[in-house]
């Protein structure tokens, strides 16, 4: 009697046309592509080249943009192929809740939030790229995967090397939780430097090749930021237990420091298929088309403290988790819009910090999330107030002009 081929994967990506989703494709072709996986869905946004062509290579069975302007766009690409096509918030939630095992969630902002949770509640595993859902809705969220049933596997390269240097058998000896930093490209800079710099200037990173949302978000260290609330729910932690160390070459990628004074750290080249690749096969690893660390030829590693006068980012999100409540889902939102406004030139880039920490400043009576509903509302009331406040800004600007 012969054994039938093993059953392939199932898997989604939400976010497929981003970094983060375009290098999980490339793992997938470097495990075996569609011989090995079946791709239930795949979205994007207004990159609708990009994403039927993806949704073409990979055989997937849906097809979302989530700008529904877009819709007749990509249906017209895909005709004749066979593949389902949707469009906006409905069709990203259609998306999360086809039958796939595993899910990237790859959207990038609160966007990403809906369909995410959709996934984790209907018990996918999840491989976490998206920020805003543990730092919007980390208790909610984290109770949907616990229901749900799934696993939460993390994605950004330093929440993987904590996962990947945590032992099971020893979190009640975890004492504190180091996460690395690059410095972006601003680590040198004063801040009457930073502050005439623009978005063309602040998007270009030493290290990684990134979006322009994460790769402003690094130059800032809101990135880092959203990254410490993320550990606090990720890993069960206090905030007094998280660390930030800027590490200029980002070799190290995060590490974890046990009472017996012992420290068990990831390294690797600067490379996010690495955790991908872990996510995409944990528990087990696999062989990786990726650059090999040669300790010969590192010469130096450094380390420095971060400057939270020039990042004031770092200590905005002590000042959340602190606070608790929906102080996240704030921080967040404001952040988000302040950063549009200095992207399109409206406000300076110091100027992102001071927006979020006014609306927060502003919305401490927020009571806590008992559902999304409370989420929602809270991410909208910030946002609206940070824009306010930008509008507000400029009058003021063009007055004393």
């Amino acid at each position: 009697m012969t054994s039938g081929a093993p059953q392939k994967r199932r898997l989604t990506i939400l976010g497929s046309t981003g970094s983060i989703g375009t290098n999980t494709l490339d793992v997938i072709d470097q495990l075996g592509g569609r011989d090995a996986f079946e791709i239930a869905a795949v979205t994007g946004n207004g990159n609708i080249d990009l994403l039927a062509e993806q949704a073409k290579a990979t055989g997937a069975e849906l097809a979302v943009t989530a700008s529904e302007r877009h819709y007749e766009s990509l249906k017209s690409a895909l005709a004749g192929t066979g593949i389902e096509v949707a469009a906006g918030r409905s069709g990203l939630i259609e998306a999360a809740e086809r039958d796939a095992d595993w899910v990237m969630a790859a959207i990038v902002g609160t966007a990403g939030l809906a369909p995410t949770l959709a996934a984790a509640e209907r018990g996918a595993d999840i491989a976490l790229a998206n920020k805003e859902c543990l730092v919007s809705a980390g208790d909610l969220f984290v109770r949907a995967v616990a229901e749900g049933g799934g696993r939460l596997i993390p994605v950004d390269s330093e929440h993987s090397a904590i996962f990947q240097s945590l032992e099971d058998d020893q979190r009640h000896a975890v004492e504190r939780i180091v996460l690395t930093a690059s410095g972006g490209p601003f680590r040198t800079w004063s801040r009457e430097q930073m502050a005439g710099v623009t978005a063309e200037i602040a998007r270009a990173h030493p290290n990684w090749s990134m979006g322009l949302k994460i790769s402003i978000g690094s130059a800032s260290m809101f990135n880092k930021a959203l990254e410490m609330i993320e550990a606090k729910h990720l890993f069960d932690v206090a905030p007094s237990q998280i660390e930030v160390i800027v590490h200029p070459q980002s070799i190290i990628h995060s590490m974890v420091g046990y009472t017996d004074g012992s420290v068990i750290a990831q390294l690797g080249c600067p490379d996010m298929r690495t955790a991908i690749g872990y996510a995409l096969t944990y528990p087990m690893r696999t062989k990786l088309d990726v650059d090999r660390l040669d300790f010969a030829k590192l010469a130096r590693l450094d380390f420095e403290a971060p400057d939270e006068v020039r990042f004031p980012a770092l200590r905005l999100a002590r000042t959340a988790m602190e606070r608790g409540g929906l102080q996240g889902a704030v921080m967040n939102a404001a952040e988000e819009v302040a950063f549009d406004a200095f992207v399109s030139g409206r406000i300076g880039f110091l100027d992102m910090a001071d927006i979020a920490e006014a609306i927060m400043d502003r919305m401490t009576a927020v009571a806590p999330a008992v559902s999304m509903d409370d989420v929602f509302a809270a991410d909208s009331e910030a946002r609206t107030r940070a824009a306010e406040a930008i509008a507000a800004k400029e009058r003021a600007a063009g007055a004393a002009a």
